[in-house]
């Protein structure tokens, strides 16, 4: 993990805590429902599969990431079948000819299994948790980014960072944490800068968390380095009275923002500071 600025932890708050009640985009179904991937239908399979997908839903359910590296948790996802309510395959190669053995035994699939709300509550209170029940707020991502070859903010209706919207979007429904990016025009409007993002402390955007559609404020600062071999992110968010900041380095831009989501998700759900 690389540490963000010390600055950053003594900074007065540059927003509010603005965590409204606002539906979320999961309803109860989705929260206890994860999707894998698994290489054939047979019972193996299924049942590491069903361990993974045990796993996430903890973390989505709970709000608290760092269930996924809790060795109480990997004990109990050896037996999480019994938890299940339904199973479901999707065929990546639907519509394709088998042409050998690997077609048949390790057909690769999107394994959907559907857990029982009872039984997750109560695995949850056996860890010492509980669900995260109230409404989930809505985060407004502010990014700077800096590649091999530009510099830019991200934007929802952008002409550049595709693959990052998608990334982001991925990991934000994973886990059950409604983000919103701003568009191109509202960028302008609130004067929301490469340069103004990736200061030593950005500047305080006090309108530009609702304008973009956010009940909470994400900064971040995106940079690929060849020093690292990958991407180096640095996040900041001030919520619960506290400011928060964490990052990573030599990674994805999938796995930065892994690490963004997953440190929202922890801040906003009360589970405290990511590391």
């Amino acid at each position: 993990m690389r540490r963000a600025s010390s600055f950053w932890l003594t900074v007065i708050p540059l927003l509010s805590t603005l965590i409204a009640d606002k539906t979320t985009a999961a309803d109860e179904g989705d929260l206890y429902r994860a999707t894998v991937f698994v290489t054939g239908q047979g019972q193996p399979e299924r049942t590491r599969g069903t361990g993974l997908a045990f796993v996430e839903v903890l973390v989505k359910v709970s709000g608290d990431p760092r269930l996924a590296r809790d060795p109480h948790v990997a004990a109990l996802a050896k037996d999480a079948g019994a938890l299940a309510a339904s199973y479901d395959y999707r065929d990546r190669k639907q519509g394709l000819p088998l042409i050998d053995e690997q077609g048949t035994r390790d057909r690769p699939f999107d394994l959907t299994v559907q857990f029982e709300v009872a039984k997750i509550d109560t695995a949850l209170r056996s860890l010492g948790r509980a669900p995260w029940t109230r409404p989930r707020p809505r985060v407004a991502v502010f990014l700077a980014i800096q590649d091999q070859q530009t510099r830019y903010v991200l934007a929802q209706d952008g002409a550049r960072g595709l693959g990052q919207r998608q990334a982001l979007d991925a990991v934000a429904r994973k886990r059950a944490l409604p983000v919103a990016l701003p568009s191109e025009a509202m960028l302008d409007a609130e004067h929301v800068t490469y340069g103004a993002l990736a200061a030593t402390a950005p500047p305080a955007f006090s309108g530009a968390t609702k304008a973009a559609g956010g009940d909470a404020a994400l900064f971040g600062t995106l940079a690929w380095s060849e020093a690292a071999l990958g991407w180096t992110a640095a996040w900041h968010m001030a919520a619960r009275g506290k400011n928060h900041s964490w990052g990573v380095s030599g990674v994805s831009f999938d796995d930065a923002f892994r690490n963004a989501v997953d440190g929202a998700l922890e801040i906003l759900s009360g589970h405290g500071s990511p590391d």
